[in-house]
């Protein structure tokens, strides 16, 4: 899975939204605060926040006081949902979701691999809460997997 720096930019905006939310309740953030805050160029903040409106994941505020604001709490938002709100699905093959390949052409048993990958994903996706990246940490399972021996080391394909 490569991700993008939109991607990138949009969780972490989230989080900052969702902890700027936590010490100050009902105001919203400036885009200027989310620009510097996450080291992101005012322009291309503007799309990606653009994006999370027609997703559904954050609104916008009107007038000198406004900014932007989570549309709906912050538990309830996974990492996920801003991929997909910002990249589309979360694993494609060849531009095409993996339940799809068959009608496309794909055969056995590389379409169960790819749903295989896409539901890996799924279980950490799904499960890490722009709550929990605010609040500086990850649910056990997830924390876990980050811990393991390997997790860390770079894998190589062998020469």
């Amino acid at each position: 899975m490569r991700i993008t720096h939109k991607v990138d930019y949009g969780v972490r905006v989230m989080a900052t939204i969702a902890a700027f939310e936590l010490d100050n309740p009902g105001k919203p953030v400036t885009r200027t605060v989310l620009s510097e805050r996450n080291d992101v160029p005012p322009g291309f903040l503007f799309d990606i926040l653009r994006q999370l409106r027609n997703g559904e994941l954050v609104r916008s505020v009107r007038g000198g006081d406004g900014g932007w604001l989570l549309a709906r709490p912050a538990d309830s938002i996974t990492v996920a949902d801003v991929i997909r709100a910002l990249d589309g699905p979360l694993a494609s093959v060849r531009g095409v979701r993996p339940h799809e390949l068959q009608a496309e052409g794909g055969h056995e048993p590389f379409i169960s691999m790819w749903i295989a990958v896409r539901s890996v994903l799924r279980s950490v996706l799904e499960h890490v809460t722009v709550a929990d990246l605010a609040s500086g940490t990850l649910p056990d399972e997830i924390a876990q997997l980050a811990s393991q021996p390997d997790a860390w080391d770079p894998h190589r394909p062998p020469r």
